[in-house]
């Protein structure tokens, strides 16, 4: 990518202040078993930068060698290319073909989170999904998928409950 490629691609950014430990906040982000509950899927891996990251749920599972961890840090920074567009992951989630082809065809993008402490027992956890154009489709969705999913990240780790599903 040379640099007019770099100055057009756009990014989402995002932060939450949550009141748990930096250590909780990575727990929750790379334990399987805690993902579910506030995502609806499970990421897999030994969380070793260059390991595969296998996303499943929702139509999600096929392994994908191009899913992988891009840097960990735990409790400090965790970075992830974005999943795979598959066919099961559509008809999971209700999208028709002509929507999955075209996301498909985007360049696949990924994302990080900045894990830091705020105050005492508050975190302050930052996202940034970028790699995208400006024209970019999956652009729009992860804009309104991310603040409900870290919507509910936040009240899991508060409460012990995620967020009831959004509509």
């Amino acid at each position: 990518m040379d640099s007019t490629d770099m100055d057009r691609t756009v990014a989402f950014d995002y932060t939450v202040y949550v009141r748990a430990s930096p250590d909780q906040v990575w727990q929750a982000l790379t334990d399987p078993a805690q993902t579910v509950r506030y995502w609806g899927l499970t990421l897999a891996s030994d969380w070793k930068p260059g390991s595969p990251v296998v996303w499943q749920g929702m139509g999600l599972g096929d392994p994908d060698p191009e899913q992988v961890v891009l840097a960990a840090e735990p409790g400090r920074r965790l970075a992830l290319t974005w999943h795979t567009f598959t066919p099961a992951f559509a008809e999971a989630v209700g999208m028709d073909e002509d929507l999955r082809a075209r996301i498909s065809a985007e360049p696949r993008s990924k994302f990080s989170y900045d894990i830091e402490p705020a105050g005492p027992d508050v975190t302050r956890l930052h996202l940034v999904h970028d790699g995208f154009e400006p024209d970019s489709t999956v652009l729009a969705m992860i804009r309104e998928g991310w603040p409900s999913v870290l919507s509910s990240l936040k009240s899991f780790l508060e409460t012990g409950e995620p967020l009831p599903e959004l509509e």
